[in-house]
Order: C-alpha cells, then structure tokens, then sequence
C-alpha cells in the first residue's frame, strides 16, 4: 500500500496492511516531527509534493524493496500538509520471513524517500520559515544506492 494522506496516520491500519502469517518478522518504521530542525527550534513543519510523481517514486521503491529483500508485504504512508511537534510524518512496514530482510527494506527505503521521492518541507518557527533540502545519501554510503 502506498499513500499520500492529509488526516494523521492510523499505524493500526498501517500494520493490519502488512500481515502475513507466513512471514516471522514486522518492521514498523515511523517518522515524526521534531522540535529542532536547521532553523533551530521548530513548532511545526509543512509537507507538500507533485503527488503523481511522488506515488510512482514510492511504486518504484516498493519494487525495489520486494526484489531485493524478497518481502511479502511492504506499505508507506507519508502525511502532507501541516504538521506539528510529536506527529507522524511517516510510516514504513514490512514483512518478511526474517528480520534482517524486514529491518534493512525499511532502512532502504527511508534513504531512498529522502532522496527521491518530489516531497517538500518547510520548517515553520513562529514567523521563522524554511524550506528544507532532504538529506540526501552519497552514492554508494551504505551500499544501497
């Protein structure tokens, strides 16, 4: 499952997408907002994408993940909008037969959202604002990219 959503991430709903009885490990990766980010202390932060692009960038990861560590299910939600200090930002699941597949999918694919997917923040501190650059891996850092 692969979602844009604006209401808050319901992560019951995220784990109930990844079941699978066949599989012996779960990952749950989620995101939150923060209250420090470049612009120093952060009350909220906004969340906007090219949502077509955005959806086949995270397609793409989606394949990625289930050809490379052989998971049997794989779900990202990721919030636009408004968001403020505590909440979910967003929520990566797998689940494969083992947990090292399941852990390192996840890993992989918080690397890559940051890195590809048309997703943007602006950092808001009172009347302080800020678009933030993703944090983008170097090629070849962890081995994935």
């Amino acid at each position: 499952m692969i979602a844009l959503v604006q209401d808050p991430i319901d992560v019951s709903e995220v784990l109930r997408s990844v079941e699978d009885n066949s599989c012996g490990a779960a990952v749950l990766f989620l995101g939150t907002v923060r209250n420090q980010g470049d612009i120093g202390a952060v009350c909220e932060i906004y969340f906007e994408a090219y949502k077509e692009m955005a959806k086949e960038a995270l397609g793409r990861i989606e394949q990625q993940v289930i050809a490379r560590w052989g998971v049997k299910k794989f779900t990202v939600v990721h919030r636009m909008g408004c968001l403020k200090v505590g909440e979910i930002i967003v929520a990566i699941a797998a689940v494969a037969p083992h947990r090292l597949e399941a852990f390192e999918s996840c890993k992989y694919a918080i690397d890559s959202i940051k890195k590809t997917v048309p997703i943007w923040k602006k950092e808001i501190s009172g009347s302080n604002k800020k678009w933030v650059e993703g944090t983008l891996l170097e090629d070849n850092q962890d081995g994935y990219v």
